[in-house]
C-alpha cells in the first residue's frame, strides 16, 4: 500500500472498544501506511545521518488488556530493535500525529546524554523552532511548546534523564487531526523530512558521548 496521507478513519481506530477489536483496526487501516512511510523515510534518514537507519513498526506485542491509545513506526541503526537508541518516530494518537526524535526509558545512554544536552542547552533553545513540542513521557499526548518552555524546564527534562530510571526526552511536532485529514500525501513528506532536518542536531548529540 502506498502511504496516500492521514484520513478520519485513522484517527478513529482510537475510539475501537477492546484490545483484540483496536489492534485488528490498527493492523489492517494503520499499519499498511506505517510500513509504506517506513520503506520511504529509512532510506532518507540513512542520507541524512550517515548511518544505516532500518524502520520498525509497532507490534505492541507487551500488551495484554489495555488497548494502545496511539501506534507508529521507528528509524534507527540497528535491525533488531530501536527502543535502545536514540531514534525518530511518525506515529499517531487520537487527536494528533507526531514525529519525534525521541530518547526513552529503555535506553542504556540517557545518563550521558541528559549531560551533554546540559552543555549544549543554550544552543538547542535556540535553534528549535518555536513551533515545536517537548515531551518527557511517549506514553501521553500531552506536550510543552518550545515557545513557553523556559531554559528551566529543559535544564529539569536533561537533568532528570540522568536521575530517574522513567525519564524520557522527545521533541517534534503534533500535527492536529483537523490539519492533519486535509494534508497531501506531497505535503506530509515535506513535513517530514522537513522536521526530521530540523532535529537532526538532537540526534547528532550522542557523537559527543
Amino acid at each position: 500500500m502506498n502511504f496516500n496521507g492521514f484520513k478520519e478513519q485513522d484517527f478513529n481506530v482510537f475510539m475501537t472498544d477492546g484490545l483484540e477489536q483496536r489492534m485488528d483496526q490498527i493492523i489492517t487501516i494503520i499499519r499498511p501506511k506505517l510500513e509504506a512511510l517506513g520503506n520511504k523515510f529509512a532510506d532518507e534518514l540513512t542520507g541524512l545521518t550517515g548511518e544505516e537507519m532500518f524502520y520498525h513498526v509497532a507490534k505492541h506485542a507487551r500488551r495484554t488488556v489495555n488497548p494502545p491509545k496511539d501506534t507508529w513506526v521507528a528509524f534507527a541503526p540497528n535491525k533488531r530493535g530501536y527502543k535502545m537508541l536514540p531514534h525518530f518516530q511518525i506515529g499517531l494518537f487520537e487527536t494528533h500525529v507526531f514525529i519525534w526524535f525521541a530518547l526513552i526509558y529503555e535506553s542504556p545512554i540517557k545518563d550521558s546524554y541528559g549531560k551533554v544536552f546540559l552543555k549544549k542547552l543554550h544552543k538547542i533553545k535556540k535553534d528549535i523552532p518555536d513551533s515545536y513540542v517537548w515531551s518527557d513521557d511517549h506514553t501521553k499526548p500531552e506536550s510543552f511548546k518550545h515557545s513557553e518552555v523556559k531554559k528551566d524546564k529543559l535544564k529539569e527534562m536533561a537533568e532528570r534523564l540522568s536521575s530517574v530510571k522513567k525519564a524520557e526526552l522527545l521533541c517534534g511536532v503534533h500535527i492536529p487531526k483537523d490539519e492533519a485529514v486535509n494534508m497531501t500525501e506531497d505535503e506530509w513528506y515535506s513535513r517530514i523530512t522537513e522536521t526530521f532536518k530540523t532535529l537532526l542536531p538532537l540526534y547528532h548529540l550522542k557523537k559527543n558521548l
